[in-house]
């Protein structure tokens, strides 16, 4: 039917112009390749490295890079590009695990708060200023204190700490989009309120939410590594790219490829998940008409 088609087309459309537009951001698309590279060789990388992350080589400590080891050894003998690799794994997983959980949050909290307003609204985002009034950090470092530093924990603890500035977002549009007068027909024709916050309205939330987890990650990643330097993320042996930087500081003059390697990951992670939110935010802009 010709009235059927025209939505389906309609989206296809600004799904178009919207790769379109991300495409011509050359800084975009540079980032969207380092991340796909990074996580390629996050978890297809191990199986081409003949080393363990774990075994330890006294006879061997401190060696440069060379042709047995290509990114050298550590104080312990640990082959450096396999602890990279399989610390890739962790810190990625952290940051991406953990955004998920935040967004599970945020999103929930924000869609309950602008769609339904009155005495839930105003309880929920009293609850959301509560926690962003929180010095964050310092939180984290006390919880990590007092239940350990395991990657399960890092995850949670990360996520229920990061999902505040995507409630209000949520909430916003939700406000924005529940005055449309598709929502007056929807609830006229006795559509339940699950269905049109979830059906209706959500995916108008959708771009907004991507963009802000694209940012989200890169946040959760240095979070993960600041706390992983400090000693109360990842706990070694299990290799993490802030508990790499750690154990290096002590080594800078003597090794320092031991440092520089997960600095520069780190740096080059950070770096194209910004470029890639960006370039995402541009792109799903419907204001704007490059």
């Amino acid at each position: 039917m010709p009235g059927s088609s025209a939505p389906a087309r309609g989206h296809g459309s600004t799904l178009t112009r919207a790769r379109r537009r991300f495409t011509r951001n050359r800084m975009a698309v540079l980032g969207l390749g380092v991340l796909l590279a990074i996580h390629l060789a996050a978890w297809l990388g191990p199986a081409a490295v003949a080393q363990s992350p774990y075994t330890v080589d006294p006879l061997h400590t401190l060696e440069p890079p060379s042709a047995t080891h290509l990114l050298g050894t550590d104080e312990n003998g640990r082959d450096v590009l396999a602890r990279l690799l399989y610390g890739a794994r962790i810190s990625l997983t952290v940051g991406l695990v953990a955004v998920l959980l935040s967004i599970v949050i945020g999103t929930a909290v924000g869609a309950a708060s602008g769609y339904f307003g009155g005495p839930a609204d105003a309880v929920l985002m009293r609850l959301t200023d509560g926690f962003l009034a929180l010095p964050t950090f310092f939180l984290l470092l006390v919880i990590l204190a007092v239940f350990g530093g395991s990657v399960g924990s890092v995850v949670v603890v990360i996520g229920i700490t990061s999902w505040m500035s995507l409630a209000r977002l949520v909430r916003a549009e939700f406000l924005r989009w529940k005055a449309q007068d598709f929502v007056e027909a929807a609830r006229a024709i006795g559509v339940r309120d699950r269905a049109i916050m979830w059906r209706h309205l959500l995916p108008h939330t959708v771009p907004s939410i991507v963009v802000t987890a694209a940012l989200g990650v890169a946040f959760a990643i240095l979070t993960e590594s600041a706390l992983s330097y400090l000693g109360l993320g990842i706990q070694l042996p299990v290799p993490s790219w802030g508990n790499m930087l750690s154990n290096a500081q002590n080594y800078l003059l003597t090794a320092p490829w031991l440092a520089i390697t997960p600095g520069a990951m780190i740096f080059l992670v950070v770096l194209a998940y910004n470029f890639v939110g960006n370039g995402l935010r541009d792109a799903l802009d419907p204001q704007r008409q490059r």
